[in-house]
């Protein structure tokens, strides 16, 4: 399982140049919820293509997974 984000690391990378802040805070407050990375990378996937994110968004929200599997 993945850990929580302290929201101060959440607000770090949802305050980077072109990111969608609301889209990379919302996800990240629950990314602990998945079991897996693996999982948590599906859900953004699915995601990304559902709400058509940019690519600075997706990968804000794959560093915040990352942090959250270290």
């Amino acid at each position: 399982m993945l850990r929580l984000l302290q929201i101060e690391d959440i607000k770090t990378l949802a305050s980077r140049k072109e990111v969608r802040r609301i889209a990379v805070e919302n996800f990240l407050m629950t990314v602990h919820h998945n079991e897996s990375k693996q999982q948590a990378l599906m859900n953004l996937k699915w995601d990304a293509e559902r709400y058509r994110w940019n690519t600075a968004t997706i990968r804000a929200i794959e560093d915040g997974i990352d942090q959250a599997d270290s």
